[in-house]
């Protein structure tokens, strides 16, 4: 789902991942119709990393 709104408003993916600053940046990139595109590659590249953050967090408190 996240995948999705990361294409279509890549903006929104910041804030949900608790990224609000890089939120209204990408807001501010989307605005213009060029801007799209590398919006929508940088929030999906972040939300790729966000996973992958979790993943590792999830696989460190599991160890004790």
């Amino acid at each position: 789902m996240r995948l999705l709104l990361a294409i279509f408003l890549p903006f929104a993916v910041f804030f949900t991942i608790g990224r609000p600053i890089a939120g209204i940046i990408c807001l501010i990139l989307q605005i213009t119709l060029i801007g799209w595109i590398p919006a929508a590659i940088w929030a999906t590249y972040a939300l790729s990393q966000y996973k992958t953050d979790q993943k590792i967090k999830n696989t460190l408190s599991g160890r004790t």
